[in-house]
């Protein structure tokens, strides 16, 4: 998209000043030169770019598909928006700074960056360790897609470290584990998965090929303002954009971040199944970056008011969210740890079941019963009949996703509202 020497191109100091990500957001990785001096990026609508000369074309292919290594300075040429498009190599240079990493991949969800990157990494008669529970689309594939190309998995509990010591030694001692996977905090529970412990575990059962397991953290639910995975071991990092980074509820996006030549395995494969994001979305996602951490932070903080309602209520059982774990607890000091905030997504239970919630749900007014989150709209959804409905009703009971269970993602909106809505739907129940 240019050369360094374009001020706000990939400039990260101003003069000793370390930049930092918020700013960064509003212009790293983009040169007004290249666009006619447009401020913002513009939409790059096209399906193919022209060549300047055929040997261009053949230098472009050849980096594209690694048949040659990249020579000092040399930028990949755009070629086809399957394989990069300007929108996208910006968006993915910007994902990279919240969390450290050298390389990022965007694609057209969530769950295709998370199926495109399994798909990447796992082979015939290997086998994946994850923790339990997750988001239902991956239940899925791990449950039911991935067996049927010979690879086994094994589950652990998320919150319990026992079972994690337990299900690290099963899936080890089963066949040649591939990967942890790990959703921390879990969805809906908020459970904690120590990823420093899983890092430590597979770096320590290296095999004799120098192998080892990867450790992948799906980091929607905090990141990438309130947990780092990097900095505690995590080799990849998966996001669905759709929710806290997209955070407008009107796109579907995500994203897979690394060291390069991990990106470089789920890259191909990206280039083969056609999993990559759209301009106009990688577009959006670049627009919601701006404001990310204005987001987060106003939801975080009315998360806290509306949690702190929640516990104090009568017709309310128990809250899940994280600040209110007991001190003394060790997730809590998991919490204290990994994480730099709470995030503003947690469930909690009423008094009764699933009619007792369900009158819940359907008395809200301000806050939306729809699936999701992240938004600047809060929005609230029953997990056993909705997101985690495919889950077989025993392993839900298991993992504390019961019938009285509502999850809820706290906007933006003034957070007197919220509570205000919740108070008379309480009411109801």
């Amino acid at each position: 998209m240019g050369d360094d020497t374009a001020v706000g191109y990939r400039h990260r100091k101003v003069g000793a000043h370390e930049l930092n990500p918020e700013t960064l957001m509003m212009g790293f990785g983009y040169d007004p030169r290249l666009s006619e001096g447009a401020l913002k990026c513009p939409i790059f609508h096209t399906s193919t770019f022209v060549f300047e000369t055929a040997e261009a074309g053949k230098a472009y292919f050849e980096l594209a598909y690694g048949l040659r290594e990249r020579r000092p300075a040399e930028e990949p040429g755009l070629i086809y928006s399957r394989l990069n498009n300007p929108d996208l190599q910006v968006l993915e240079e910007r994902l990279c700074i919240w969390d450290r990493a050298e390389s990022a991949l965007v694609f057209s969800s969530g769950m295709s960056a998370i199926s495109t990157t399994l798909l990447a990494l796992l082979r015939p008669g290997d086998v994946v360790l994850h923790s339990s529970p997750i988001y239902g689309g991956t239940d899925f594939l791990l449950h039911h897609v991935v067996p049927e190309f010979g690879v086994r998995r094994f589950g652990f509990p998320a919150g319990n470290p026992d079972a994690l010591e337990r299900g690290f030694a099963e899936a080890n001692a089963a066949g040649r584990l591939a990967v942890i996977y790990l959703e921390t905090p879990a969805n809906p529970t908020n459970a904690l998965v120590d990823i420093a412990r899983c890092a430590e575990l597979a770096r320590g059962s290296a095999r004799a090929d120098g192998e080892r397991p990867l450790v992948v953290v799906d980091n929607t639910f905090l990141g990438p303002l309130w947990q780092r995975p990097f900095e505690h071991g995590a080799d990849l990092v998966l996001y669905s954009l759709t929710k806290y980074v997209g955070g407008h509820s009107d796109l579907i996006a995500g994203a897979c971040l690394g060291p390069e030549p991990l990106i470089a395995r789920v890259r191909t494969m990206r280039t083969i199944f056609g999993t990559m994001c759209d301009p106009m979305t990688g577009w959006l996602v670049m627009r919601s970056l701006e404001t990310l951490k204005l987001r987060m932070t106003s939801s975080l903080k009315n998360a806290r008011y509306v949690a702190e309602f929640l516990a104090g209520h009568p017709k309310v059982r128990t809250v899940h969210y994280l600040p209110l774990l007991p001190a003394a607890s060790p997730e809590a000091a998991l919490f204290e740890r990994q994480c730099l905030g709470a995030g503003s997504t947690f469930s909690f239970e009423v008094q009764g079941g699933e009619a007792e919630a369900f009158r819940l749900l359907n008395a809200l007014q301000v806050v939306k019963l729809a699936v999701s989150l992240g938004g600047t709209e809060s929005l609230a959804e029953h997990p056993a009949t909705m997101t985690h409905s495919e889950v077989p009703p025993e392993e839900r009971a298991e993992l504390g996703v019961s019938d009285a269970l509502v999850r809820i993602s706290v906007g933006i909106e003034n957070p007197d509202d919220v509570i205000a809505d919740l108070e008379q739907a309480l009411e109801r129940v």
